[in-house]
């Protein structure tokens, strides 16, 4: 099973990104066009801790001690904001807001799944972010060879400059600012690539974790 730990934003933060991003690229959303895939907006999430391939029966114990860890974990808030390209390949929204505890739950879910022994790269402790868009398009090299860098731009053949065509996207986007949310459950989920619409992952909750001591 290919698994990883992830928090989700809520209904009216995904509606006003899709907003926002409709703003930007009108018909492009419905209708990409060649090389550029749209996540879909239920599969948007901020992942936590990225665990790969792991053998299922090692997934039940993973959850059962995640629940007992994540209860010393208070919900906290959340706002996505800012955008940018990895690479010029990946279209990224930008996280805002109680960064400190989503980092902190990070870790919490990545020191639990050590002790499980299954994989765990953490991905929020770097740079939070919500992917949003993917492109197999790149900029056109220079005579030496050179390609987009982070900024996903590269010089031409005669010094002019080509980009990423999701750099146009992460410029319009970078002032952008969703409405906060709170979070206060954390989602372990399948993903089976090639198995969701038009090729892409399917993704299924395993299991929803809640943050915090919960009633009682």
């Amino acid at each position: 099973m290919r698994l990883f730990t992830a928090v989700y934003p809520s209904d009216d933060a995904v509606a006003h990104l899709e907003l926002a991003l409709g703003g930007v690229g009108g018909r492009s959303l419905g209708d990409p066009g060649r090389g550029l895939r749209w996540v879909p907006a239920a599969q948007r999430h901020v992942t936590l801790v990225f665990h790969g391939e792991v053998p299922d029966g090692a997934v039940p114990g993973y959850v059962e001690a995640l629940e007992v860890a994540l209860r010393d974990v208070p919900p906290f808030e959340l706002a996505l904001a800012g955008s940018g390209a990895f690479g010029g390949r990946t279209l990224w929204i930008g996280v805002t807001g109680a960064v400190p505890e989503l980092q902190r739950a990070a870790a919490t879910a990545r020191d639990v799944a050590d002790g499980a022994g299954l994989p765990a790269a953490d991905r929020a402790g770097g740079r939070p972010h919500l992917t949003v868009a993917r492109t197999t398009l790149r900029a056109a090299p220079d005579r030496r060879g050179a390609v987009a860098g982070a900024r996903g731009g590269s010089r031409g053949p005669r010094g002019r400059s080509a980009e990423s065509p999701l750099v146009p996207w992460a410029r319009a986007l970078a002032v952008y600012r969703g409405p906060a949310w709170r979070v206060d459950t954390v989602h372990v989920v399948g993903s089976r690539l090639g198995e969701g619409r038009s090729g892409g992952p399917l993704h299924e909750d395993v299991a929803v974790v809640p943050l915090g001591p919960g009633p009682g």
